[in-house]
Parts: structure tokens; C-alpha cells; sequence
């Protein structure tokens, strides 16, 4: 029986999407073969020549112009949308929950105790307004409002006008800002602009983006926070819905939405924009201490304050007690190991600081909605765990 025939339409020239790349792979792997057509290609180039007479089985593609629309519509093959613009609303997608990436984005700010925000956005992109838009309705329900940059990158000249203008924008800001950027081509250009204009980064901007390609934020001076999108498990649910369809499933127009998968925070985030210094060591002794088993008298020891005067200050500053803020750094470790490991949940609850599975999982579905099982499932569908 010869295999199935599967285009992939997706470019190589960004992190996101080769993630989604490596998570069709992983579905490959782990299932049948495919026989497997695809082009180099950029983000909204047009089809590739062969696609128009292309005798396949299905398609898994980002759909980002009418060309490659039209293309599809003619083939009436098996399809899979990856692109956020909807330019074929009759396909059945998978997208970035934007949503959970703007509260993701917010939390990590308010965490480190900012009271002023901005948003660096690319009007050209759909998900770009969808991502500031939730990063807004998420700081505006703890009473903050949200400095907006929307100009579209161009090209040659016109990349320096933008510098100019983004420049001019970070100078009008009030200091220390958060800003939150739409990916991390952006988050660079950022940096960039901050550095020309001598802004001090993180301590006077912080600077967070969304994609975490390794290369583009470890090149970045300072090197660059940023949102992980759950790239690879969209691109395995992705296939495994694709061939069911190919198997002679219908599953409508449904809209899939992943969460990301957490946080990388590196130099341009790895600040706490708190001017209470027992609040700061507080915070601090947390985030290196929390997955050791700490309570909170042990943080009161750290501050030389009582514990009553603490909790005050930190619900002030911070929004949380100290308790909280404890379970939810565990709850955050516990989150990475069964995003990325294959640990069972007896080793991740000794590593995030819990004496018992039980209660790990209690606090881990009170915290989160969902169980750990259903969590890693969710988050790491390419793997086979232990639990």
C-alpha cells in the first residue's frame, strides 16, 4: 500500500514554525510514515509551482495568502490550517491561544512589581492585535493601562524611519517600563532602539517577546526573555487530525487553541521594579528557594521583619501573600518538568518542593484547572511518559 502523499506549506525561516515542523515529524515518528512534499519557502510566499497539478492526500499548511487559498480550494484535498488570519474559515486550524500568552506576559511583569506597561506590536499580523489586545484586558483588570506601539515593519529606508519612531516612543514612556512585545524580531528591534537611546535594560525597560528562538534571543544584547508557543504539540495535533481526515473523518471548522508552554527569562526581564528592599529579598529568596520545601517563616527570617508587617508590604507590592507566591513558583517548576521531561510524578514533586504527590496534584489542579496527567498530555503530546 503506497504511502500517504502529505504537503507541508510551512516555512523554515522561523522558530514557531519549525517547531511545528518537528512536531509533525514526532507524530511521524511515533505513527505510519508519510511520504512527505515540501518547498523552502517564507512566511506568505506564494505556492509552490508543483502544488497546482500535485496528486496528494492531504495538506498541513500556514495559510497566509489568497494565492495559497486558491491553490488549496482546487485541490479539495484533506487540510489542516495553521495560520491565524483564517483566510479559509471552512478548515479545521490550530492557533496560539493569545489569551493565555497575554496573561502569561502580564504575569511575568506584575510578578517583578512594574506599574507601567507597553505593548510593541506589528499591525500587519492578525495574532499581533489578538496578543496585545489580551495583554491589555489582562493588566486592566489590576487597574493598569497599556502604552501601545502598532506601526508595521518595512524595508531598506523605511526600517530606519521605525527605529526613529520607536525610538522616539521608548523616550516617552514612563520609566521603568514593562514592555511586552509581539515576537522576538520585534523584542530585538527593542533592544536595539533601547540601547541607542542609552535606556537602561532591564532595570529602566524590561524587555519580554514571544517565540524563544534560541539563536535571536541568546544573540541579543541583553540576551532576551521570552513567551515558549506550544509550537511542536500543534504541529503533532495537527497531523494526528490530518490523518483521521485522511481516514475519512470530518471534523469541521473547529479552531484548536494551544497554551504556551512557559517562560524563558534571561537578562532583559531579570529585574524586580519593587522599592521595598525586604520585599525584593523576599521575592528573591522565593524564586531561588521555593522548590527546597521553604514555608513562610523561613522567608521571614531572611527580611528581619515580622511576619505580619511582611505579608502586608507583599500583598501591596506584589498582590499575593507569601504563601502564594510560594506554591505558585512550585506550580510553575511543576509545569516545565511535565512540559519537558519524562520524570514520573513522584520525582517532579520532590523537585518542586512537595512532600506528597497528593497534595501536588490537589494545588497543581486548583491552580492550573486541569490534572498533571491531562496538563502533560496537553502540553508534551509528542512523548511517552512514565506516570
Amino acid at each position: 500500500m503506497p504511502l500517504p502523499r502529505v504537503a507541508l506549506l510551512i516555512e523554515t525561516s522561523n522558530a514557531y514554525a519549525r517547531g511545528l515542523l518537528g512536531g509533525v515529524q514526532a507524530y511521524i515518528r511515533e505513527n505510519k510514515p508519510w511520504s512527505i512534499y515540501m518547498a523552502e519557502q517564507a512566511r506568505g510566499d506564494e505556492p509552490p509551482a508543483w502544488l497546482k497539478d500535485w496528486k496528494g492526500d492531504g495538506i498541513i499548511a500556514r495559510i497566509e495568502n489568497a494565492a495559497v487559498a486558491k491553490v488549496i480550494t482546487a485541490l479539495a484535498l484533506p487540510t489542516v490550517d495553521m495560520s491565524a488570519g483564517r483566510i479559509m474559515p471552512q478548515l479545521p486550524c490550530f492557533e496560539i491561544d493569545e489569551t493565555a500568552v497575554g496573561q502569561m506576559a502580564a504575569d511575568h511583569f506584575l510578578e517583578r512589581g512594574f506599574k507601567n506597561f507597553a505593548y510593541c506590536g506589528d499591525s500587519r499580523f492578525v495574532w499581533s492585535k489578538r496578543r496585545g489586545e489580551a495583554f491589555a484586558k489582562a493588566l486592566a483588570a489590576h487597574g493598569h493601562t497599556v502604552h501601545d506601539y502598532d506601526a508595521p515593519q518595512g524595508t531598506g529606508k523605511a526600517v530606519d524611519d521605525e527605529m526613529q519612531s520607536i525610538r522616539d516612543w521608548l523616550q516617552s514612556l514612563p520609566k521603568p517600563v514593562a514592555i511586552f512585545c509581539c515576537y522576538d524580531i520585534r523584542g530585538r528591534l527593542v533592544l536595539d532602539a533601547c540601547r541607542n537611546q542609552a535606556i537602561a535594560v532591564p532595570d529602566r525597560a524590561a524587555v519580554l517577546s514571544v517565540d524563544n528562538d534560541e539563536l535571536l534571543c541568546s544573540l541579543a544584547y541583553p540576551p532576551l526573555s521570552s513567551i515558549i508557543p506550544n509550537a511542536a504539540g500543534a504541529g503533532y495535533q495537527a497531523a494526528a487530525l490530518l490523518a483521521r481526515m485522511m481516514a475519512g473523518q470530518k471534523p469541521g471548522a473547529e479552531c484548536r487553541y494551544l497554551a504556551p508552554t512557559g517562560i524563558i527569562t534571561r537578562q532583559s526581564t531579570d529585574v524586580l521594579a519593587v522599592d521595598d528592599a525586604q520585599v525584593a529579598r523576599a521575592v528573591q529568596y522565593i524564586r531561588e528557594h521555593a522548590c527546597q520545601g521553604i514555608c513562610v517563616d523561613d522567608v521571614v527570617a531572611q527580611c528581619g521583619i515580622s511576619r505580619r508587617l511582611l505579608e502586608g508590604r507583599f500583598k501591596k507590592h506584589i498582590g499575593r501573600s507569601p504563601h502564594e507566591e510560594i506554591t505558585r513558583v512550585q506550580v510553575l517548576r511543576v509545569q516545565d518538568l511535565l512540559a519537558n521531561t519524562d520524570l514520573q510524578l513522584i520525582e517532579i514533586a520532590d523537585r518542586a518542593g512537595f512532600k506528597y504527590v497528593e497534595y501536588l496534584s490537589a494545588v497543581f489542579k486548583q491552580k492550573v484547572g486541569i490534572p498533571p496527567g491531562k496538563y502533560r498530555a496537553q502540553h508534551r503530546p509528542a512523548k511517552k511518559v512514565r506516570d
